[in-house]
């Protein structure tokens, strides 16, 4: 496993809790310049370069946010859907797009390419909540997902038996699973919304945090009528 990433994240989380300069010199020493791949559990480069920005406001550190999202951005390295969305690998795609809108908008906060950033990130959260003609959110908006791949939402009521023929049966989870987003399309904007279909249809923690943050930051921008 790579850890460099992990070791300058919590290094630079030491350092802006406690101010003490050996942890940002330990958080340089791991620093990644290069553009990152995609935001996601094992990988928060595009974090780092974020919070490194943010701690030490060393415009050197912009040039390297700025290549992470000029691979994002359309005209990048990144592919997208016909309808818009940024997508970087088929399992999880939302959760990808997710991430990197969360990380968007806490560049732009810290003032690097605001209105560019902030539109960006919008685009690609409104593909979630709906603007690709149905929701992803399981609970929320236009046709959302009934049966996303989660064992505990998709169980009968008790007494009634959980097992794994419960995957294979093709009717909405029994309990509904208010917030969770799912992993998202093909590169097509295909989506199929069955209980066994986990590439596309399974929910995870990793998935939901750069969503929720994005939606937070932009109900924020919002409020602040920006």
């Amino acid at each position: 496993y790579n850890v460099t990433d992990e070791n300058c994240w919590g290094s630079l989380w030491l350092y802006k809790a406690t101010g003490e300069d050996k942890y940002l010199t330990e958080a340089k020493k791991w620093y990644d310049m290069a553009p990152d791949w995609g935001m996601s559990w094992d990988d928060v480069i595009i974090g780092n370069q974020v919070l490194m920005y943010n701690l030490t406001g060393d415009s050197q550190y912009i040039a390297n946010i700025e290549g992470t999202f000029n691979e994002w951005m359309p005209g990048g390295s990144v592919p997208y859907t016909p309808k818009g969305l940024a997508y970087r690998l088929q399992w999880g795609s939302l959760r990808y797009a997710s991430n990197m809108a969360a990380a968007a908008l806490l560049a732009a906060e810290s003032g690097v390419h605001p209105d560019e950033y902030r539109k960006w990130a919008q685009c690609q959260i409104h593909y979630a909540l709906g603007d690709a003609g149905h929701s992803f959110v399981v609970g929320f908006g236009e046709n959302p997902p009934v049966a996303p791949h989660h064992r505990s939402s998709s169980c009968p009521w008790s007494p009634a038996l959980c097992n794994l023929n419960i995957v294979h049966i093709d009717t909405p989870n029994v309990h509904t699973l208010y917030g969770a987003l799912v992993g998202g399309p093909g590169s097509g904007d295909d989506y199929k919304d069955s209980r066994g279909n986990y590439v596309n249809n399974e929910v995870a923690n990793d998935y939901n945090a750069g969503f929720q943050t994005a939606v937070a930051g932009l109900l924020h921008l919002c409020v602040k009528g920006e």
